[in-house]
C-alpha cells in the first residue's frame, strides 16, 4: 500500500507476500526508474501512484538501512490493482495508464497492473 510519494520514489507498506498476510508491516520503496520497463526517464511518480493505492510489485533488492526493500512495477502484470478516487469510490482501469471513477467519471493517471487470474482471489 502506497504511503507517500515524491518526485523520485513512492514509499510503501508491504502487507502481503504472495497471498500470505504479514503480521507486521515492512517498508519498501519503488524508485522512479523501477516503475516502468520502457521510457524510464519520462516517468512521473504522481502519474503512477497516489497514497492509499494498493500495488502489486516485485522485491528486487533488500536495500539498505534507510530504504528497506526495493520494489519494482516494471512489468505489465505489476502496478496499481486497487485505487480510490477523490470521491472515495474504487476506480476502474480503462487503460494501462488510466483509471476512472465510476461515480464522477473523472480519469486519473496510474501505472495500472494487468492482473493475472491467479492473483484475483487475494
Amino acid at each position: 500500500q502506497v504511503c507517500s510519494i515524491n518526485s523520485r520514489f513512492a514509499k510503501v507498506h508491504i502487507l502481503y507476500v504472495g497471498s500470505t498476510p504479514l503480521k507486521s508491516t515492512f517498508r519498501g520503496t519503488i524508485r522512479r526508474e523501477d516503475i516502468r520497463a520502457t521510457e524510464k526517464d519520462k516517468v512521473k511518480v504522481y502519474k503512477s501512484f497516489r497514497p492509499g493505492d494498493i500495488v502489486l510489485a516485485k522485491v528486487i533488492s533488500l536495500g539498505d538501512a534507510q530504504s528497506n526493500y526495493l520494489l519494482s512495477t516494471a512489468e505489465n502484470e505489476l502496478g496499481v490493482v486497487v485505487a480510490r478516487s477523490e470521491a472515495g469510490v474504487q476506480m476502474v482501469p480503462i487503460s494501462w495508464r488510466e483509471m476512472q471513477c465510476p461515480r464522477t467519471h473523472t480519469k486519473e493517471f496510474r501505472k495500472v497492473a494487468r492482473v493475472q487470474p491467479q492473483f484475483l482471489q487475494t
